[in-house]
């Protein structure tokens, strides 16, 4: 059992490593913490894994069971498929997108979470992060904020979704994807995934397919016909990472 409790971490941590760093969430930093201690790590994250990002040592409890471990770990929204397409880089890191088509990629995902805001609004109420990363987004494509500026507004959306109900719950982590879009392109994705995400859990059970299908139509509608054909063909491509929510 002990084996089988190693082996499955090591996979986890495997996956990880080759996982893009892009919007980490921190969940427990190990800095100047005694390696006799211990944390708790969660059995499981929904659509997350557990990364080391450094090479101190830390103990970790996994499953009830005493772990040599890593000791930063953060929680990576897994949207990600390796390689990773060039379409989805700028030209100044290699790719092939422009300035101008990365600021359109963010302005349609800050649409798609701004669309579902209501659902974490409406459950919590004067709790404002959200809101501040789309807002947060639509400054960094006017220049007035910097990519890491943005990066971190990320993290603070992401924080408002603990201990929310569902649609409130991804209707940040929504916002989190868009204005992570600044940092990493890609992240577009995750912007319309839990957009759709949160509908589908606002849904009666019986509606949250069709209810799932009207918003990812109601999205391709508002994508820009510069980027339509790359979002398109991302989705097709990332569908199987994103709860398959995108039509086909």
């Amino acid at each position: 059992m002990h084996q089988q409790v190693l082996d499955g971490f090591a996979s986890v941590l495997r996956t990880a490593l080759r996982a893009p760093c892009a919007s980490l969430t921190r969940w427990w930093s190990a800095a100047a913490v005694d390696p006799r201690e211990s944390v708790v790590v969660p059995e499981s994250f929904e659509g997350c894994c557990v990364m080391p990002m450094s090479r101190d040592v830390a103990w970790v409890r996994l499953s009830g069971f005493q772990l040599t471990c890593l000791c930063d770990i953060l929680m990576v929204p897994m949207i990600f498929t390796e390689p990773r397409d060039p379409r989805f880089i700028t030209v100044r890191r290699g790719g092939t997108l422009s300035d101008a088509h990365h600021h359109l990629l963010a302005l349609w995902a800050a649409a798609c979470a701004e669309h579902v805001l209501h659902f974490f609004e409406e459950a919590v109420s004067g709790d404002d992060r959200p809101r501040r990363a789309i807002e947060q987004n639509h400054a960094w494509v006017r220049g007035e904020i910097t990519v890491g500026q943005a990066h971190k507004a990320a993290f603070v959306a992401n924080a408002a979704a603990k201990g929310v109900p569902d649609p409130a719950k991804y209707a940040a982590y929504s916002a989190g994807q868009a204005v992570a879009v600044a940092h990493v392109p890609a992240h577009e994705l995750g912007a319309a995934a839990y957009a759709i995400r949160a509908i589908q859990a606002a849904a009666p059970e019986a509606e949250r397919e069709q209810a799932g299908r009207q918003e990812c139509q109601w999205q391709r509608e508002q994508l820009p016909a510069e980027i339509r054909e790359l979002v398109l063909d991302d989705q097709r491509l990332r569908n199987h990472v994103c709860w398959f929510v995108f039509l086909q």
